[in-house]
């Protein structure tokens, strides 16, 4: 990773247009990097897995099985932290560098003080939201209906004309969230863990990137979000696979977006 320039002012990042053909390099690359350290790989989607099996199972406990739905279309939100360990085997595989576990570890575990600390709490604030806005939209529409289980919340959603004003605003809502939340993220997370910029500047040119080529990049976050969605049934074990392999593409893509 780079070191600070004495005090001096990073300049900002150069980013170039992305094509379909650099998306199709990118997941070529993410899957040969996962072939090629799948400990690896297996290990941080694990992890990612694992997060996800605990929270449903505390939804359930909690006796809020409702909240599994919402919460599983809102859970590929933070996927692109949970990835920061797969960029730094990608960084290091490009780099002809050692894949040391300890080194790695030491790497993602330094990242709470430096400027990614700043993007988790970004990432987790508009995942606060989403799901806080879930929470209303069931009060407003859905308040006089009753639904203990999971069976029944979908039964209630997918059945009645309230059902399906909540999924069209929720998912109207969601989308805008999701973009905006790409946008800002998608370039931004690879981008502070390889250089000594402030989370601002890595916000804003991840925003850069996403309007230099607006349907290549929002097709990418489409295919990714539906990936990890597909990942998630049954109790997230496709995890396991999807993220590594998404998340070594991403710092592909990345570095293909990033010229300068």
């Amino acid at each position: 990773m780079a070191s600070p320039n004495d005090g001096a002012k990073p300049a900002m990042p150069v980013v170039a247009a992305i094509t379909g053909a650099d998306i199709r390099a990118a997941m070529m690359q993410g899957l040969n990097d996962f072939a090629r350290a799948p400990l690896f790989g297996l290990f941080f989607g694990g992890v990612f897995a694992l997060g996800g099996m605990v929270i449903v199972l505390g939804l359930t406990i909690w006796r809020v099985p409702w909240m599994i739905y919402p919460f599983a279309i809102g859970f590929p939100l933070i996927g692109p932290f949970a990835a920061v360990g797969l960029y730094e085997v990608s960084r290091r595989l490009e780099a002809g560098q050692p894949l040391d576990w300890k080194a790695i570890l030491a790497v993602v575990w330094h990242q709470r003080t430096r400027e990614l600390s700043w993007m988790a709490f970004v990432m987790l604030f508009v995942f606060w939201i989403w799901m806080y806005q879930i929470r209303l939209l069931v009060a407003l529409v859905l308040g006089r209906m009753s639904f203990a289980t999971l069976e029944r919340f979908l039964d209630v959603v997918f059945t009645t004309p309230q059902g399906w004003t909540f999924l069209a605003v929720g998912h109207v809502v969601g989308a805008v969230l999701a973009m905006v939340l790409f946008s800002i993220t998608v370039i931004s997370i690879p981008l502070l863990l390889e250089r000594e910029l402030d989370f601002v500047t890595a916000m804003i040119t991840s925003v850069k990137t996403v309007l230099a080529s607006p349907v290549t990049m929002i097709g990418w976050g489409v295919t990714v979000t539906v990936l990890v969605l597909l990942s998630c049934v049954p109790f997230f074990l496709g995890l396991f696979v999807t993220l590594p392999v998404l998340g070594h593409a991403t710092w592909h893509l990345y570095r293909r977006a990033v010229v300068a």
